[in-house]
């Protein structure tokens, strides 16, 4: 299945957020930012990456609620205590002054703190992983559908292109053996029928095209082929469209007349339109 190279996906739960960037990149370049609490989790998360993309610019953000990995709670015994021990003071020293909420809490004893289950957090945060990932994928192999789709157009009116030029291959070649013969007369000079014969044979070879139409519909095979494979094709399609283009602009340059040059031209067009779509197919 085609899969684009561009897409993003969201999960949170519990103060955790994943947010996963993808964009293109002819090689697969993976960032990530996370807290140093869950830096640990990072080696694991990037191999996971790895086995499921292969190609893009990765950015893998992390955020946690969470200021550390303790969660606060108060001592209500300890506190009822600390309020015994000042109206024990109160009630020798009436005058002394009663101490704040905030002096209240920072007293030794009255905050608890407790580590949050840490293999907890980390199982979380490599859940809501995995699930912002297949939000990710899932969203390139949308895009990736809608592509081949559109490539998929495109290479049926390559084809086309392809089809009207052969057609005419042998009118053109006799309109090439036409306008020689033609000049020759034109201009009254007797030429020697063996000699004329070569001269038309190295020039019909020379304008030949038929070379690169087979090359064409071999490549337009091979593409349709590509484009039906379940393993990433992007690089292998990027390099196809290379030698369609280069047999496009053979044709183009060997054309003796102003239709195959329409046709060769409009060929060039929709190659472009067709590297511009899988510029961003993994």
């Amino acid at each position: 299945m085609t899969q684009s190279m561009t897409g993003f996906a969201r999960c949170q739960a519990d103060g955790l957020t994943w947010e996963i960037r993808s964009v293109n990149q002819r090689y697969l370049e993976t960032s990530f930012k996370i807290p140093d609490v869950f830096r640990a989790l990072e080696s694991s998360l990037r191999q996971r990456l790895r086995r499921r993309l292969h190609r893009g610019k990765i950015d893998c953000l992390l955020r946690y609620d969470g200021d550390d990995i303790t969660s606060t709670t108060i001592n209500e015994e300890n506190l009822r205590e600390l309020r015994v021990l000042m109206d024990a003071v109160h009630r020798v020293v009436p005058d002394a002054s009663r101490p704040s909420t905030l002096d209240m809490v920072r007293w030794p004893g009255v905050l608890d703190q407790t580590p949050v289950d840490e293999a907890r957090l980390f199982e979380k945060a490599n859940g809501l992983f995995e699930e912002a990932l297949t939000g990710l994928i899932e969203m390139r192999r949308r895009e990736g559908h809608e592509m081949n789709q559109a490539i998929t157009g495109l290479l049926s009116n390559l084809a086309k292109e392809v089809t009207q030029i052969t057609a005419n291959v042998h009118a053109v070649n006799q309109h090439q053996s036409k306008r020689l013969r033609d000049r020759l007369a034109e201009a009254a000079v007797e030429a020697d029928p063996g000699r004329l014969e070569q001269e038309l044979v190295f020039l019909l070879q020379k304008s030949d095209i038929r070379e690169e139409l087979d090359r064409l519909n071999a490549h337009i095979e091979e593409v349709r082929t590509a484009l039906s494979s379940t393993e990433p094709s992007g690089r292998r399609l990027d390099f196809l469209m290379q030698e369609l283009n280069r047999e496009a602009n053979t044709i183009a340059s060997k054309c003796a007349s102003i239709d195959a040059s329409n046709h060769a031209v409009q060929m060039k067009v929709l190659i472009e339109q067709m590297r511009e779509q899988i510029q961003n197919i993994e």
